[in-house]
């Protein structure tokens, strides 16, 4: 994509309005507008990363056996009602009346109505284990809404729901999830750490909140530095095997956020690996047993011939907050630094003395030669200055920038410049393909 052909309105100064450094960075880049408290139009620049991020959740859930659909924002409040969570969920239910005077809302969550397609067309264990996600829109009416995409009141989540026959068999899923958000945040290029968590209105009595360290996050916790360290399961992990040897290499070091913290435990790690810090919850998993299933009658027949609960979990991926959140994990005091997993465009494009028609040659051809390998580049054709295109770029964070300018033409050379490290260095135009091409 030619920048001169792009819509990226990035700002100079930083909004007022804007108290964290992922909302700073994500407004001065323009990858969103706010509408409205809490609510977002989701700019080119910005969506692009929150597709990309999409599409590895999305990935990770197939590969550990979840089947995707998609349920609507707006749900009857009549589900609500036979789950008993209407009158309790509280004020951040958006309740809505629609012309012929019918209690709905729009979702802030699906148990119920994810249990009620179950129950419709699932009887017996045979069809069992069966976990089914979407990746959809929800609206929380948060009191305070703030930090941008980290606590809107609008904001896309991946949502999955295991459907077991007894409570082993709830917990081999959990244990499912558990690993595959391990492997979906490590793509991402994030360290998450699991750790036990309190299950708050979606209830039950098993969760972990994946928590990823920054010193901007929302709450304290508390951990074992071994987690840190440890490699996740990985693309070559068996489903279908010893799924507990992974859960209790992780369980067995202390991590808990700050409503499960006990400090007679945490006291008792040895000083050089205790880690108190701030974390950002990006992920959050639940096995809760009957508690949406015995109300609503979501029944199936066991070997036996008995009628019995299925046994339920739901597991919880924030998709919109991981940008706020990757950008609190990964910048500098010059902008984001995306890893290339989740980066909008893989290589930029900046020319010197943009109007000299062999630079201008040079430009396009670089561009042409790696659209043409199936890079994502972006070209910054503008007549601006090259500080303002360097800028630019490394505000809006991409992973690589090709320098092309008269003095490196008449050597040969482009200057690559590494987004992570700040290191740049000259070499031809087939190396710095090359290079590209090792590191994708």
């Amino acid at each position: 994509m030619k920048l001169s052909q792009y819509f990226l309105p990035v700002l100079k100064e930083t909004p007022a309005e804007a108290t964290i450094l992922s909302h700073q960075y994500m407004l001065r880049a323009g990858m969103i507008r706010q509408n409205g408290a809490g609510i977002y139009s989701w700019l080119p620049l910005g969506l692009k990363v929150l597709r990309k991020i999409e599409t590895i959740v999305r990935e990770e859930m197939d590969r550990a056996g979840a089947v995707e659909l998609l349920m609507p924002t707006i749900q009857q409040a009549e589900l609500w009602q036979e789950s008993g969570r209407y009158d309790d969920y509280g004020k951040e239910m958006l309740r809505i009346t629609d012309r012929h005077d019918r209690e709905m809302l729009f979702g802030p969550t699906n148990e119920e109505m994810i249990t009620d397609i179950f129950r419709s067309y699932v009887r017996s264990y045979k069809q069992l284990p069966l976990n089914l996600y979407h990746i959809q829109w929800k609206f929380r009416d948060e009191i305070r809404p703030r930090f941008g995409v980290m606590r809107g009141r609008e904001f896309l989540m991946k949502d999955a729901y295991s459907f077991d026959i007894d409570a082993d068999s709830a917990r081999r899923s959990y244990q499912k999830m558990f690993c595959a958000y391990l492997n979906a945040f490590d793509r991402m290029g994030l360290t998450a750490i699991p750790m036990r968590a309190d299950t708050g209105p979606i209830g039950g009595d098993l969760s972990h909140e994946f928590i990823i360290l920054a010193d901007t996050g929302e709450s304290a916790v508390f951990c074992d530095k071994a987690l840190l360290d440890l490699p996740v399961p990985g693309p070559d992990f068996d489903f279908e095997g010893d799924l507990e040897a992974e859960l209790s290499k992780r369980t067995q070091y202390y991590a808990a956020t700050e409503e499960m913290h006990v400090e007679a435990e945490f006291e008792g790690i040895p000083a050089e690996r205790q880690v108190s810090a701030r974390g950002i919850e990006v992920g959050h998993i639940f096995n809760f047993g009957t508690k949406y299933s015995a109300p609503m009658k979501a029944d199936i027949m066991n070997a036996e011939g008995k009628s019995v609960p299925v046994q339920m979990g739901s597991y919880g991926i924030g998709v919109s907050r991981l940008v706020g959140g990757i950008i609190e994990a990964s910048h500098d005091d010059k902008g984001i630094i995306w890893p290339k997993s989740v980066s909008p465009f893989d290589v930029g494009i900046v020319t010197v003395k943009a109007k000299d028609p062999t630079i201008q040659t040079a430009g396009a051809d670089a561009y042409q030669t790696l659209y043409n390998a199936g890079f994502d580049v972006l070209y910054d054709d503008r007549d601006a200055s090259p500080g303002v295109k360097l800028s630019t770029m490394e505000l809006i964070g991409l992973p690589y920038v090709l320098v092309i300018g008269p003095k490196g033409l008449e050597k040969g050379v482009v200057e690559v410049k590494t987004r992570a490290d700040g290191s740049s260095e000259e070499m031809s135009m087939d190396a710095a393909h090359n290079l590209l091409k090792a590191n994708a």
